[in-house]
C-alpha cells in the first residue's frame, strides 16, 4: 500500500477535484479490434449527434438543375473582429427541412469525399459511413430556423407566362455569429440534412479586416505577491507586441505557437486534432505586468502600432498571500455554447448563463480571482473552439486572474504519457491548454503549481499525470504545502476537474446515477491524507451537478453542521473532525441526475447550472452555490475556525 501524502495544512484548506467518466456503449463494425472498441469510449468524448458526425457521412451527388439557386452574404466588405453575418439562400424551388448552411474555415477546405482518410474519422465514434468533409464545419444552421422558409413567405417569381407567374422560388436567411479566427471563411448551402448531405452552392471567401489583431487577452497570477500578473493574447502576427499599463509602464511579449505535428495521434485512432479538427492557432503572446499593487485596480491595453491595439481594459490584482481575505469564484466543466443558436461540434448548454451570471458578479468589483479547474473548453481536438471559448470568457478573464487546472478533456490520449489512455482530449494532449493558459508551473507538461491569495493557499495538481507516492508532483506538493503560518490552504487537485494531490478519476462521494462515479481505491488512498492534514473543504468536478456532504470520513458523518441565526449551515472546525466535500461541476456541461435514494451524508443536492462563490477570511470560509438562472443563492455554508486554535496547532 502506498504511503499517503503527509504535509501540515493549517487553517482553511480547500481541495478541488475533477474526474472523467466513461460513455455509453455503442455498436461497431468489423474493423481492427482497437478501432472497433474505440466506439466504447468515443461516444461520450466526441459525443454522437447528427451534426457531430456529419464528416462521417457519404457524399451524395447533388442533382441541381435549378438555375435560380443562389447563396449570398450580407457582408460586402471584410469582416471585423466580431459581428453577426446574415446568409441568405434564394431561388429555392422546393424548401426542405433538410436544407442547411455550414460555415467553413479555412475557406479553401476540401468539401469533397476524403476516402483516403477514412481512419481519421473513426474518432468521431461513428464508423458506418465514408467521410464527407476533409475539414470539419466550424458551425451550421438549418435554413428552416428562418420561420418563413418552409412556408415560402418570401416568394419571388422567376418566370412569367401570359402575365402569370409560372415559376416561383423561395428564400430564407440565417444569422451566424462570427469572431476573428484569422483564416478566411466561406458559407456552403447543403441539401439532404446531416445524414445524406450534398453541396448545392458556396459563397466567395470572406476575409477578416485585420487577421493580425490582438485578441482574447486573459490574466493569470505568476506568484503569491499580487504585484505581478501575466497577460496572454492571440494574434496572427509572430512579431513581439506590448502590453502598456499603469502610468506609462510597458512589457514586451514573448511569442509561441503550436503546430499540427505537436498533436497526438495513434495508428488505429488518428485524432481530430491531427486531421479534420485542426485549425491554425496563430501566435500566442504573453507578457508579465510587474510593479503592481495587490488588491488594486489599474488599466492596460495590448498590441502594437503595426497590428493595432486592444481597448483599454480595467483590471484588478488579487490580494497578496497572507493578507486578511480573498473573494473568488470556482467551478468546473464549463466549456462554451454559440451565441447564434447554431450547431457546433461540442456545446455545453449552461455555459452562457453561467458566464453571464459571473459577469454580473464582476460589476461591483467584489471578485478577486476565478478558478476554473479541468474540462476548460471541451474543444477536444476541434481547435477553433478554443477561440470560441476564449472569446466567451474575455469579459471575465481580462479583468481578474483566471487560474486553471488541466483536465482529462485537455490532456488524455493513448500512448501520450497521460495516466489514462482514453482519447478524451481528441489528440490535444495538453498542448493547446498549456499554450493558451500558462500557469506558474515548473515546466511544460508538468501542470501542477501552488499559489496563495489572501487567506487561502491553493495547490493545483494533475491526476492526468503520475500522482503516485514517489512521483515528482507528489514530492512538490508536499514541499509547497509545508508552510509555517496559519493561512488557509486550498488544495486543488487537477486531473479532470477539481482534485487534490494523488487521486484518481472519480469523486469520493456522489449521488450521481450514472457510470464514472466513486472510485473506492482513490477514496481509500486519499481520504486519510485529508483527515491527517485537517483539510477543511474538498471540491470536486466531473459530476455535473451540485452536492454537499457532512464532515465525512469513510462514508460516515463524523460531524454535522449547525444552523446559524440566518439558517446557514455552519461547520465548526475549531474542533476538527473531517473534511466537508462538495461537487461543483455544474458550470456548463449537461447536468447529471441524482439517485432518488440519497445517503445520509448528502445534505444538499441541486440540479441547476451555476457557480460557487467563496469568501475567505482569517476566521471563516463562506461558500455559496449561485444559480445562473437568476443569481439566487441555492445553498450556502460556512466553515469557521478560531485563531487561538490555529496558533495552538502551529505550535504543535
Amino acid at each position: 500500500m502506498e504511503e499517503p501524502l503527509s504535509c501540515l495544512f493549517k487553517s482553511f484548506m480547500l481541495v478541488l477535484f475533477f474526474f472523467f467518466s466513461y460513455g455509453p456503449v455503442s455498436s461497431s463494425f468489423r474493423l481492427h479490434p482497437s478501432v472497433a472498441s474505440s466506439t466504447l469510449v468515443h461516444r461520450n468524448y466526441t459525443a454522437i449527434s447528427q451534426f457531430r458526425v456529419v464528416n462521417r457521412r457519404a457524399l451524395f451527388q447533388c442533382l441541381d438543375p435549378n438555375p435560380f439557386l443562389q447563396i449570398n452574404v450580407s457582408k460586402n466588405s471584410n469582416l471585423s473582429n466580431e459581428e453577426f453575418v446574415t446568409v441568405t439562400v434564394s431561388g429555392v424551388l422546393v424548401p426542405s427541412r433538410k436544407d442547411w448552411i455550414a460555415m467553413i474555415s479555412p475557406s479553401y477546405s476540401n468539401v469533397g469525399a476524403c476516402l483516403h482518410s477514412k481512419s481519421f474519422y473513426v474518432q468521431t465514434g461513428d464508423i458506418s459511413q465514408l467521410p464527407l468533409l476533409c475539414h470539419y464545419p466550424v458551425k451550421a444552421k438549418y435554413v428552416s430556423s428562418d420561420p418563413s422558409y418552409l412556408s415560402c413567405k418570401k416568394k419571388e417569381c422567376k418566370k412569367y407566362s401570359n402575365g402569370k407567374c409560372e415559376v416561383a422560388t423561395c428564400s430564407g436567411s440565417v444569422t451566424f455569429h462570427v469572431i476573428n479566427i484569422r483564416s478566411d471563411i466561406e458559407f456552403l448551402f447543403f441539401s439532404g440534412g446531416f445524414l445524406k448531405p450534398c453541396v448545392l452552392r458556396r459563397t466567395n471567401p470572406l476575409k477578416f479586416s485585420n487577421p493580425n489583431a490582438p485578441l482574447y487577452g486573459h490574466l493569470s497570477s505568476i506568484d503569491s505577491t499580487g504585484t505581478s500578473l501575466r497577460l496572454t493574447w492571440i494574434s496572427g502576427d509572430k512579431k513581439p507586441q506590448q502590453v502598456k499599463y499603469g502610468n506609462g509602464k510597458s512589457q514586451t511579449s514573448q511569442v509561441t505557437t503550436f503546430s499540427r505535428e505537436d498533436m497526438c495521434s495513434s495508428i488505429f485512432l488518428p485524432s481530430p486534432a491531427k486531421d479534420f479538427g485542426w485549425h491554425d492557432p496563430g501566435y500566442v503572446h504573453t507578457a508579465v505586468m510587474t510593479g503592481l499593487e495587490p488588491s488594486t485596480a489599474s488599466y492596460y491595453k495590448y498590441g502594437s502600432d503595426a497590428v493595432g491595439w486592444s481597448d483599454q481594459i480595467e483590471f484588478r490584482t488579487p490580494p497578496a498571500g497572507g493578507s486578511d481575505e480573498v473573494k473568488f469564484l470556482v467551478f468546473g466543466d464549463m466549456g462554451k455554447a454559440p451565441l447564434d443558436a447554431s450547431l457546433e461540434h461540442y456545446i455545453q448548454p449552461g455555459s452562457l448563463s453561467v458566464v453571464k451570471g459571473m459577469v454580473e458578479e464582476m460589476k461591483n468589483r467584489s471578485i478577486d480571482s476565478i478558478f476554473h479547474i479541468g474540462d476548460i473548453s471541451y474543444a477536444t481536438g476541434f481547435l477553433v473552439e478554443w477561440e470560441f471559448f476564449l472569446h466567451l470568457i474575455t469579459p471575465l478573464a481580462s479583468k481578474v486572474s483566471y487560474m486553471t487546472a488541466i483536465g482529462n478533456h485537455e490532456r488524455d490520449y493513448e500512448a501520450s504519457g497521460s495516466c489514462y489512455p482514453t482519447p478524451d482530449s481528441g489528440g490535444e494532449c495538453g498542448v493547446p491548454y498549456e499554450t493558451y493558459f500558462p500557469m506558474p508551473t515548473a515546466a511544460k507538461d508538468k501542470p501542477w503549481y501552488a499559489i496563495e491569495q489572501g487567506s487561502v493557499h491553493f495547490t493545483v495538481i494533475s491526476t492526468e499525470h503520475d500522482w503516485t507516492q514517489n512521483s515528482e508532483q507528489a514530492r512538490e506538493a508536499r514541499d509547497c504545502n509545508r508552510t509555517s503560518d496559519s493561512r488557509p490552504k486550498t488544495l486543488m487537485k487537477v486531473a479532470s476537474q477539481f482534485q487534490l494531490s494523488w487521486f484518481r478519476h472519480r469523486p469520493m462521494y456522489s449521488s450521481y446515477l450514472g457510470l464514472g462515479g466513486v472510485d473506492i481505491h482513490f477514496r481509500n488512498v486519499v481520504e486519510p491524507v485529508l483527515l491527517d492534514n485537517k483539510v477543511d473543504l474538498v471540491l470536486f468536478g466531473h459530476v455535473h451537478n451540485y452536492e454537499r456532504t457532512c464532515s465525512i470520513y469513510n462514508s460516515q458523518c463524523l460531524a454535522m453542521p449547525t444552523k446559524d441565526e440566518n439558517g446557514i449551515h455552519t461547520y465548526d472546525h475549531s474542533n476538527y473532525k473531517a473534511p466537508v466535500q462538495a461537487i461543483v461541476g455544474m458550470a456548463g456541461f449537461s447536468l447529471d441526475k441524482f439517485s432518488p435514494l440519497a445517503d445520509s451524508w448528502s445534505l444538499s443536492r441541486i440540479y441547476e447550472f451555476g457557480y460557487a462563490r467563496a469568501h475567505a477570511t482569517k476566521d471563516e470560509l463562506l461558500v455559496e452555490f449561485v444559480s445562473s438562472k437568476n443569481r439566487t443563492v441555492m445553498d450556502s455554508f460556512r466553515i469557521t475556525k478560531k485563531q487561538s486554535n490555529l496558533k495552538s496547532d502551529n505550535k504543535n
